[in-house]
C-alpha cells in the first residue's frame, strides 16, 4: 500500500500513494481498511523523517482504533508514536519511553510475543543510547529467549543484533 517505496527510498512516492488511496476511496476506505492505509501513511512518515505529520495520522488512528474496537493493534500503535517523538527535531525521549513501556504492558496483557519483542526492542534501544546498556539488555534478552524459530525474521535478527550489541562493552 505504498510503503514500499518508503523503504526503496521513494517515500515521497509512498506517502503520495497511500494519499491517493485514501482520498480517492474516502467513501469505502473504512474500518480496518482505512486503519491499515493511515498506519502505512504514519509508518512511511517515519522512514522519510516526518515525525510530526506521523504523529498527526497516529492520534487519528488511536482515534480509530478506539471507535472501531480495534484494541489488538493498540501496543503497535504506543511503539509507532514512541518511535516517531524520537524522530522530532528535539526527541521527546520521555514520552517516547512512556509509549514503548505502555506497549510493552499493552502486548504482554495480551500474550503477543512478537508485538512484545517489537516494543521491548525499541524501549532497549532507548535505554541504550540512553547508557542503560544492562537494563536494555536484562529488559530484551527474556523476550528474545521466548522464541524458539524464525530467527531469520527481521525482527528477530534486530533484536539479536542489538543484545550482541549490549553485550560488547
Amino acid at each position: 500500500m505504498g510503503t514500499g517505496h518508503t523503504v526503496e527510498g521513494q517515500g515521497e512516492t509512498g506517502i503520495a500513494l497511500i494519499r491517493q488511496v485514501l482520498t480517492s476511496h474516502a467513501a469505502s476506505a473504512k474500518g480496518v481498511v482505512r486503519i491499515l492505509a493511515l498506519n502505512a501513511l504514519a509508518r512511511a512518515y517515519l522512514h522519510v523523517n516526518q515525525p510530526e505529520d506521523g504523529l498527526r495520522v497516529v492520534s487519528e488512528l488511536f482515534e480509530l482504533a478506539l471507535e472501531k474496537g480495534e484494541n489488538n493493534r493498540e501496543s503497535g500503535l504506543y511503539r509507532l508514536k514512541g518511535e516517531l517523538l524520537l524522530k522530532q527535531t528535539i526527541p521527546d525521549t520521555s514520552q517516547a519511553e512512556t509509549c514503548f513501556q505502555r506497549a510493552l504492558s499493552i502486548a504482554h496483557d495480551q500474550q503477543a510475543k512478537l508485538w512484545e519483542l517489537h516494543a521491548a526492542t525499541s524501549l532497549a534501544r532507548l535505554w541504550q543510547s540512553q547508557g542503560k546498556r544492562q537494563d536494555a539488555y536484562d529488559l530484551l534478552a527474556p523476550v528474545y529467549s521466548w522464541f524458539t524459530e524464525g530467527f531469520d525474521t527481521a525482527d528477530l535478527k534486530e533484536a539479536k543484533a542489538l543484545l550482541q550489541e549490549l553485550t560488547l562493552y
